[in-house]
């Protein structure tokens, strides 16, 4: 799986952090998402996958690899 992160997009809500605390994290200044991990391994997968569905500004793209 790969990760992208559009932190042009992020509203800063870390509904990401809270659903794969180790894919992503949010800067102290402004909240704005963190990609921590581009390749999360496969047992984060659905975590991944969980964030980027309840991201209200849809700044996560999936794709396989």
């Amino acid at each position: 799986m790969q990760v992208t992160l559009h932190q042009d997009k992020c509203v800063a809500s870390g509904q990401c952090v809270l659903a794969a605390q180790d894919v992503f994290d949010q800067r102290d200044e402004d909240g704005v998402a963190v990609l921590l991990d581009d390749r999360p391994p496969a047992e984060l997968h659905d975590d991944v996958r969980h964030a980027a569905a309840v991201c209200p500004a849809l700044a996560i793209a999936l794709a396989d690899q």
